[in-house]
This record gives structure tokens, C-alpha cells and sequence, in this order.
């Protein structure tokens, strides 16, 4: 047992990427205008829920980890860490990570933050993940808190901004998701995990993430159409987005199906760091905003 053991079953990588997803929710919503010291309570605060959930959920998922080549050399697993001590190490991170929200942040923030570790822990992992298709769909809200813990951060409110971003990072991961289940189909086949395209095919999953990309490609447009972004993440958000279809749009003449997922799960997440860099650097500043509604 090591220090790098626990911090594995964090899930660092997961960290990290909703790290970037609270920055963009932050810095669009600060319009200019930073509080350091609120930013880190943030960012902070949602990396300790985030990685919370993350071991709670390498705790849940031991007995089909081990059946999932991907994940039969976690930590837990291999019995590296006890369930106990992982579990209090969970319920420590979780609780402190909420509490520098409520408090340094405030409780809205705090709020989201467990209405996101309740989804992806108590209905995702411990349910739905191995009961029903729709869990990727459910388990995609957890993954859009982040952006938008960092927003009501700064805002204290659930706006339209707010919610876009809730839609967008909600509809952003399903396509990703589904390309991880098609090149990891074996897998979850032999986990008996419940994704679209082992259970109702590979084609059908194509259909979906054709759909869910058009959706969130038309979601981006919303920051900038509610006077939320500017022009320059516009554009970004345009040429990603299109890219990013025209790859669904592929994967129905694609030679190998799990080379093309693969290609798509990594553009997604090019995708989602470009976006979330864009609403941090190219806001409407309320200066701009009185100017574009002046009479």
C-alpha cells in the first residue's frame, strides 16, 4: 500500500478533465472579473467530490473490473487497498470537498456538487450501469456538473448560461461514451454491462452518437445566441463541432468500427478542452453586454 495507490483509485485523469469543465463554467461567468481565491475553492472543492465518486465507484465496480481487461489491474482489484480504508478515504474527500464549497464558495455550488456524486455513485454505479441502457444517458448528468458547479460558483444562480452548459456537457458525453463502449466492446460484452452497442448493436450506437453530436453541436451555439460568449468561441465551437459530426457521420463507412470509435473518444475530448478553453478567454464582459442591448 503507497500514496500512489490512493491516488490512482482517484482516477486522476477524470480529475483533471473536469478540472478544465469547472475553469470554462468559472471564468465565463467571472466576465473578466477573478476572485483567485474562489477559483481554487472551486476547482478544488469539485476535484475532491469528483475524485470521491471515483473511488466510490472502483468500490462498487470490483467484480466487474476484474472480468474487464482494461480494469482488471485497478488498485482494489488487486486487493492493493482495503475496501474499508478506500471507503473511508472516499467519504473523507467527499465530505471535505462539499465543505470548502458551502463554504468558501456558496451552498448552490455545494448543491450541485452532490446532486452530481448522488447520480454517478447511488443511481449510475450502484444501479443503473448494470441494469439499463439508459445509464450512459443518466450518468452523462454527473458529468455536466462540473461547468456548471464552477458557474453558480461566481453567479450564486442557475441561469440559461447555467443550464446550457448542463445541456452541452450532458449531451457532449454521450458520444463519447458510446465510441469508448464500441472499442471496448468486448469488454463490457464480458462484464455483462448493459451500453447500446452491446446490447442493441453497433449500428444503432452509430445512430445515436450522430444524433447526440448534431444536438451538442447545436448546444455550443447557445452560449454565444444568449449573449454569453463572444464570437471567437463561436467560431471554435462551429469548426470543432462540425468536425466532430462529420466523424459520426464516417463511422457508417468505417472499415474498422473500433479504430473509428477511438478516433472519435479522442476528438471528443479535443472537443470539450477547446470549448471550455474558449468560454474561459472569449466571455461577454458586461461592458460589451450594455453596449449590444443599449438602445
Amino acid at each position: 500500500m503507497s500514496l500512489k495507490h490512493f491516488i490512482q483509485i482517484t482516477k486522476p485523469g477524470i480529475i483533471f478533465g473536469n478540472v478544465l469543465s469547472v475553469a470554462g463554467g468559472f471564468f465565463l461567468a467571472s466576465k473578466g472579473h477573478v476572485d483567485f481565491g474562489l477559483f481554487l475553492a472551486a476547482v478544488i472543492g469539485t476535484s475532491l467530490v469528483v475524485a470521491s465518486g471515483c473511488v466510490f465507484n472502483n468500490c462498487i465496480d470490483r467484480d466487474i473490473d476484474v472480468k474487464m481487461e482494461r480494469t482488471k489491474n485497478r488498485v482494489l482489484v488487486q486487493g492493493l487497498v482495503s475496501l474499508r480504508l478506500a471507503l473511508i478515504f472516499a467519504s473523507v474527500l467527499g465530505i471535505a470537498g462539499v465543505g470548502l464549497l458551502y463554504t468558501k464558495a456558496n451552498p448552490l455550488a455545494a448543491l450541485f456538487a452532490v446532486i452530481g456524486f448522488v447520480i454517478y455513485v447511488g443511481f449510475y454505479s450502484l444501479y443503473l450501469k448494470r441494469k439499463s441502457v439508459h445509464g450512459t444517458l443518466v450518468g452523462s448528468l454527473s458529468g455536466a456538473m462540473p461547468p456548471v458547479i464552477g458557474y453558480v460558483a461566481v453567479s450564486n444562480s442557475f441561469d440559461l448560461a447555467a443550464l446550457t452548459l448542463l445541456v452541452m456537457f450532458s449531451l457532449w458525453q454521450m458520444p463519447h461514451s458510446y465510441a469508448i463502449a464500441i472499442f471496448r466492446f468486448n469488454d463490457y460484452l464480458a462484464a455483462s454491462i448493459p451500453v447500446l452497442p452491446v446490447k442493441r448493436g453497433i449500428v444503432v450506437a452509430k445512430r445515436h452518437i450522430l444524433i447526440y453530436t448534431l444536438a451538442f453541436l447545436l448546444a455550443t451555439l447557445m452560449l454565444t445566441v444568449g449573449g454569453y460568449a463572444g464570437l471567437s468561441y463561436l467560431a471554435v465551437a462551429a469548426v470543432m463541432g462540425m468536425y466532430w459530426l462529420y466523424m459520426a457521420w464516417s463511422g457508417y463507412k468505417a472499415v474498422d468500427d473500433r479504430v473509428w470509435a477511438r478516433k472519435l473518444f479522442v476528438f471528443s475530448i479535443f472537443t470539450i478542452t477547446a470549448l471550455s478553453v474558449m468560454m474561459s478567454l472569449d466571455f461577454q464582459a458586461p461592458s460589451e453586454l450594455l453596449l449590444t442591448y443599449a438602445p
